[in-house]
This record gives C-alpha cells, structure tokens and sequence, in this order.
C-alpha cells in the first residue's frame, strides 16, 4: 500500500496499551462495510461485547445483521518451534484474557483501518483487516516483515452464527456442515441460514478438521451490563502454511459468492479502499483535511450506509433513478433512526462533500412519511419502520433547509414540499401518540402511555424514564421553525395564501413561546409546561435549541441569560448533561445493568452531540467569539484515543474523569463536531 504522508494515521504504542491492566480491552476498533455490517473487536483481540466480531454480515430481512465469524485465533511457531498466541478469545490462556497484549508491540489506525504488529523472538509481524465496500466480506492480511528464517502461521477460525441483539447463549443453530472445494471451504448451517465461504490467499495453508470443537466464552462488558454473558463458539479446525520474509497471506470470510470474492485479490481490495478513504477526505470541507477532523470524516463515512435488506426500498428508489441511503444511529446495536439521522445530515454529508448522498437520505425519508411523520427507527432485521417520534419529523425540516443552504436544489424541494404542507396539517388537526396543536396557543403537546417521545427516550419494560409528557421546550421550538421555514418554501413557490397563514401560525406559536416558557426565577426556560404536573422547571440542555435553530423562536434579549445557566451548569469537555447537578434525579455515573443505565442515560449523562447546538447558541450571542467556542471542542481530541479509536462516543459520565459509555461510535457525536469545527473556523481560513 502506498502510504501518503498526510494520511490519517493514529498509532497506540506498547505504552500506552500497558498503561492500565485493561488498557488494551477497554479500546475498541471497527471496519464499516457500508452496508450496515462491521468488523470489531478490542484492540488486544478479545472479544467482550455479543456486538464483536470479524465478519458482522448485514443480510436481508427477516436476518437482519449476523455475527458470522466471531475471531481469527492466531499461533506463531518459530523456527526452533516455540509457540507464541497473538490473539485469541478470553476462554482459555492467551493474551488478552486480561488485558495484556502479550506479543503486541503497536496497534494503530492507517486510514482508519485496523494494523496490529507482533514482535517475538526477532520475528515481526503484521496484520491487517479490511473489509471490501458494501460486501460482506472480511480480509485478514498477515505480513511477515522481518524474521530470522521461515515461521509457521496457524489460523483458527471461530464461528457464532447468531443475529445481532440475540443473547450469546442462543446461536441460530446447533451443527455445522463444511464442505471442501480445493482450497476453498463452505460452512453450511441449515435451510434458511446462509453459507460462510473461507479460503486462503496466498502462500498454501491447508485446513486441519479437529472434530468441530466448540469453545465456552466469557464476554466480560455483556457480564457488566447485566446481560447473559457466557455462550459457545464453534471451531471448524485451523489453517497452517509456512511464511518467509516479506511473504503475506490472507484470511478471507465472506458470505457472498466465490464469483464476487474472487473478483478483487486482496491486495487489490485494500488498494481500493485506501484510495476511496483518501477521496473521502479530499471531498470534505478544506478545514476538516487534515489532523483529527480527517480521522472523524473517515468515522463519517462508517454511518452512511445502504440498506441492502430492505429491497422493496432499493427496487422504488432505482425505478425513480435514485439510490437509497440512510444514516446508521450508533455502533454497534443501533440501526437507522429518523431523529439521529436528520441531526446528522449536515455534519456526516454537507460538510463532508457528500451533497448527492444527502438528497437521496431527504428523498428516501419523504417515502417514508405516514400520517405526518417520518420513522423513529427501523428494527434490525425488518422492512417497516416505528413511527413513536415527536421530533424526528421536525428536524426533518431542519436538515433540508440545511441541504438547500448547501446545494439549492430546487427539484428535491419542490418534491418534498407537499409532504411538508401535509406534515404541518397533520400536527395542526393532531396525529399518532398525542402529538397535535393545541388550538388555545398554537404550541405542540405530545404524549402517550407507554411511549418515549422525544429524544430523551430511555424506557425500561413498562417505565418510561422521562416521559416529558405536554409540551416540551424543544419540540415547540422546531415547530417555530418549521413553520418559518415551510412559509417561506411557499412563498417562494408562489403560495402565497398557505404562505401567509403558515406565518402567521409561527408567529401566534413564537408569541406564545416567549409567554409561557420563560421561568422568570431561574433566568431560563422551562422543559416542559402542561405536562401532567403543571411545569417542569429542571434544567436540562433542551432549551438551547429555541436560540440555536435557524430561526429562533426565543425573544434575543433572552439568549444570553439561557446561555449562560446552561454553561454554568451543563457543559463539560465532551458535550452537555442533560440534567444540572443538585436536582433530585441526577445521576453522576452511567453504569450498571439496563435498568440503572437508562436511570441515567437522560439524567446528568453528558451527550457529545449536543456540543453542536452549545456552539450555535454561543455564536448567536457572540458573533465573534469563535476561539471561545472552538474552545469548547478540544477536549473530543484526546477521546480519539480511547473506547473506540478514532472516533466519538455516545455518551459520558456526568462528573469527571467523563469517562466514555454506550456507543463507541456515534452518528451525532462526530456530525456535530464535523459541523462545529467548521463553524468556529477563525475568519479567513478554512476556504
């Protein structure tokens, strides 16, 4: 590969993987394929979450997304026969059970794909992963880069076959079948389950069968989150060849035909890969080029994704000559979410250059409206959607005002706009889950039992953790400015009635925001009025949308006063709490089994994401204060190199050290800081 000097690059050396005893378990690596299916694990190469593995296969519905291929155990023997394990799981002795990296001497990110190097005995090795875009296919590369005379290298694949979010003592099936083809070799599980396809390329390393040992595992986070965390693996046999200096070998997993895994050697996969990351970054805005922000538009790139399963969708959008792309919320259990998705546009497609794939996300959702709303999310492994959102829909008209900023792409608006008039019709006479206009004073209500609405929507069993049942702060301000938005998206097209009634509403609404929300004795907002106990005066981070959005709907004399109590009591190094400390329902850590986290997870947890909308309120303030609010986006550096690496987490203990929880890689935590750091480019840079 040729390596470009101003290349991403992020290297973990020896010391920094020993500097805690589970230095190299608590990090994370992952390889998107673009279709919504990944390759992860720990640095140090155990698995530790049911979510990891090598092959991660995103397949159709009713499947969903399968952990195939679970690990790759690996033995060095040397010449005068010693064996030495480089990775393997935590059921048995070998690196990594505790933390240790054993013969791991550097592990780092090139291009923001995973390399490990090995050193034992005057031997060096190297390894790669990399995974083909938008195939489910994996390649494991070994390179022998120094060695004192040939060394044997044996490969043991270990098998999981169970969907996703299935508990790890529950696989699909109980036997295997494989079938040899010459070197190639087929692993079939049964009627409805597909066919894993393993080979070798390189030097020969024919396959030992050993019987179909399974293997008990240990998934040490599933234990600390409360969850089944021991379950079996099964282990076809192991591959064996010899390597001399500067021989390579590949390891390759794929459940896609021989045709396609045949059609590109490896060499040549990670040489397109390469250069499609290195597009990626020249696409991007100039100031995101270089240095960390090129880390985090590579992390971009790995929420972007085709939803392969849903064919119904990818048969509609090709017959009307479009393509069907849609945002994957979080890794590694999340799927695609209509709020995180909108959030996210701008920050993972217009500031990245991506401006075509944008249109096709607006596009694909506008199909995706009922009843006035778009998805709050579509279930792994299913062809329609949950509509359970009070808010999804409104940023719906947030992200395309910012897409029209960016390209003025006049068609996709005047394709969505009925759908818009239809959305605000909807919400003006009321639709599903309580979601309707409140005549009296044009402000949104929301709320329905059982269900969590608005972004903050832990729920456990029957409990809904923070229900914010009423009319809710922010959803009221995305209301105002859908409303501005929508009438001047009319008046443009020349409705100058729908036009003139749309404003007129937003201004009732902006009148009645400023009246009823404002909490005089705390210099602030409310969270939510006429809720089932009147208002809710906690102070949470929702009310800096009714200044940050593109058309406020809080008086200006008012910003700086909101400003100033969510600084003073939200904000933190890597993003918002989301509720101030002192108040009876804080909560300073996020750990614990399911219920004890979502306990947390809306209750004083901090949220990167919400960094974006802090830097927009703080800008509206003060115009020229961009050092300061650049600023408030240098403590995400360092993060980079932790949970998961070059990337950003989903959320953050409340009190310090802030350490990373939930996801390891999150849509809106690194769209956000894309679009912040573009925002607080000093005046004259950044072109």
């Amino acid at each position: 590969m040729h390596e470009n000097p101003s290349d991403p690059k992020r290297v973990l050396d020896r010391s920094l993987l020993t500097s805690a005893p589970d230095a190299a378990l608590r990090r994370e690596w992952l390889v998107p394929n673009g279709l919504g299916g990944f390759a992860s694990a720990t640095v140090a190469g155990t698995v530790t979450r049911r979510y990891h593995g090598l092959l991660v296969a995103a397949l159709p519905a009713p499947l969903g997304r399968v952990v195939m291929l679970s690990q790759l155990n690996d033995v060095l023997v040397t010449a005068d026969g010693s064996e030495r394990v480089l990775t393997r799981h935590a059921a048995g002795p070998g690196p990594g059970e505790n933390g240790e990296p054993g013969p791991l001497s550097e592990f780092r990110l090139e291009m923001g794909l995973p390399v490990w190097r090995y050193t034992v005995d005057g031997t060096v090795i190297e390894k790669q992963v990399v995974m083909p875009h938008r195939q489910n296919i994996v390649h494991v590369t070994y390179r022998v880069l120094k060695a004192p005379g040939p060394v044997t290298l044996r490969l043991r694949p270990v098998l999981a076959y169970r969907t996703l979010e299935a508990a790890v003592d529950r696989p699909m099936i109980r036997d295997y079948r494989i079938v040899a083809r010459g070197s190639q070799y087929e692993v079939w599980a049964g009627d409805g389950l597909p066919t894993l396809n393993l080979a070798i390329d390189g030097p020969p390393m024919p396959l030992t069968l050993d019987g179909g040992a399974r293997e008990d595992v240990l998934y040490r986070l599933e234990a600390e989150r409360g969850y089944e965390a021991r379950g079996p693996l099964w282990t076809p046999g192991y591959f064996s060849g010899t390597l001399g200096p500067g021989q390579s070998v590949t390891f390759v997993a794929a459940v896609e035909s021989w045709r396609r895994i045949e059609a590109l050697p490896p060499a040549d996969v990670l040489a397109f890969e390469t250069e499609r990351r290195r597009r990626l970054v020249r696409l991007a805005h100039p100031s995101l080029r270089h240095g960390p922000m090129a880390e985090l538009v590579l992390a971009a790139d790995s929420f972007i994704f085709v939803p392969a399963g849903r064919v119904a969708d990818m048969m509609r959008a090709r017959a009307e000559g479009d393509e069907v792309r849609t945002i994957l919320a979080g890794y590694h259990w999340f799927t695609d979410w209509g709020r995180d998705t909108m959030i996210s546009l701008e920050g993972l497609t217009l500031a990245t250059g991506r401006t075509a794939e944008a249109g096709w996300i607006l596009r694909t959702f506008a199909h995706y409206i009922r009843d006035g709303l778009i998805p709050n999310m579509f279930p792994d492994g299913r062809d329609e959607g949950l509509y359970h959102t009070a808010d999804a829909t409104l940023w719906f008209f947030h992200a395309l005002n910012r897409y029209l900023r960016a390209t003025g792409d006049r068609h996709t608006l005047h394709v969505i706009l009925p759908h818009l008039t239809e959305i605000i019709s909807r919400h003006r006479q009321g639709t599903r889950f309580g979601i309707a206009m409140d005549p009296a004073d044009g402000l949104l209500r929301q709320g329905q039992e059982g269900y969590q609405l608005t972004w903050m929507d832990a729920k456990v069993d029957d409990w809904v953790v923070t229900p914010r049942r009423g009319k809710a702060v922010e959803i009221n301000a995305l209301w105002y400015n859908a409303l501005c938005l929508t009438a001047r998206w009319l008046r443009d097209a020349g409705h100058n009635t729908a036009a003139a009634d749309c404003a007129a509403l937003a201004e009732r609404v902006r009148e009645s925001f400023n009246r009823r929300f404002w909490n005089d004795g705390a210099g602030c907002l409310y969270d939510v009025i006429d809720g089932e106990y009147g208002g809710d005066d906690a102070v949470r981070p929702n009310q800096l949308f009714a200044l940050s959005l593109d058309n406020p709907v809080l008086d200006r004399a008012r910003w700086p006063a909101v400003l100033d109590v969510v600084r003073r009591q939200l904000l933190t190094p890597l993003g918002l709490r989301s509720l101030a400390p002192g108040h009876r329902d804080y909560k300073a850590k996020y750990f614990g089994d399911l219920r004890a986290r979502d306990a947390a997870y809306h209750q004083g947890t901090v949220w990167g994401w919400l960094i974006g909308p802090m830097v927009d309120a703080a800008l509206k303030v003060d115009p020229g204060g961009r050092a300061e609010a650049r600023a408030m986006l240098t403590g995400f550096l360092p993060h980079l190199n932790e949970a998961g690496l070059g990337t950003i987490s989903e959320i953050f203990d409340a009190e310090a050290p802030f350490a990373p929880r939930g996801c390891i890689a999150q849509a809106w935590s690194v769209a956000e800081v894309l679009r912040a750091w573009i925002a607080t480019e000093p005046e004259g840079k950044g072109g």
